[in-house]
């Protein structure tokens, strides 16, 4: 049975200044954070992304940290995520192979919601997931791989900067991994900041304070229905 690690990611209003958007259907687009650190190969820019967000003036030719790496998303090869910090590196590397990473984001109400359990304003929503093809990486272990092993996290964002920093390496296999097309609440339908029961109830979370700022544990029954709700469609689930 699989656990998981839900890890927040994805642009904010802190980095770049402005959050993706959530439609009213429930679809939404993924807009990375800017590249942050000095890099020795060149990264994408947000232009090259064609994205569909108003960026602050300027930012269209910011380099982006494109981390999460989904395989179907632009300037993206496979499925890999690297982190630097500590807290969100320890409970990853409890993981093991076939356990789930789920990656969730904060995203700007565009439109009047048609899907009911869209926040206003803006909200908490899982937008896609990795089902790891092996066990997570340490930073400390990563040199000591088969250059094969190395290869798989070329393009991860973290490989790209001057000085390799992630604590953590994770790569996801293509069958279980994904960019949703539809996200996924965690929020309440009436505050972006109210998380609903996928924290408070199957998470590790309390849903006190800033908790779409952390990582999230789930264990094995729990992620099952994280994962039911998404595959039946039942997001009356979350609430």
């Amino acid at each position: 049975m699989p656990r998981a690690v839900a890890i927040n990611v994805a642009a904010n209003t802190n980095q770049p200044g402005v959050r993706g958007p959530i439609f009213p259907d429930g679809r939404f687009e993924y807009l990375p954070i800017p590249e942050s650190e000095p890099t020795a190969r060149s990264v994408p820019t947000y232009a090259d992304l064609d994205t569909t967000v108003e960026l602050p003036s300027g930012a269209g030719e910011l380099p982006v940290h494109l981390d999460p790496e989904f395989a179907e998303y632009p300037c993206c090869e496979r499925y890999t995520y690297g982190d630097p910090f500590g807290v969100k590196a320890r409970p990853l590397l409890s993981l093991t192979a076939g356990d789930y990473v789920f990656f969730y984001a904060t995203l700007s109400t565009a439109g009047e919601p048609k899907r009911e359990w869209i926040a206003p304003e803006w909200g908490t929503y899982i937008i896609g997931q990795f089902r790891l093809a092996r066990d997570p990486i340490s930073g400390a272990e990563f040199a000591e791989l088969p250059a094969e092993t190395r290869a798989t996290f070329e393009n991860n964002a973290h490989l790209k900067r001057e000085e390799f920093d992630a604590k953590v390496l994770v790569a996801g296999r293509e069958d279980g991994s994904e960019l949703y097309e539809t996200a996924v609440p965690l929020s309440s339908p009436e505050a972006g900041v109210t998380a609903n029961r996928i924290v408070t109830q199957l998470s590790s979370d309390s849903g006190k304070g800033p908790w779409w700022r952390r990582p999230m544990k789930f264990g094995d029954d729990e992620t099952e229905e994280l994962l039911a709700v998404r595959h039946d469609d039942a997001f009356e689930r979350c609430f």
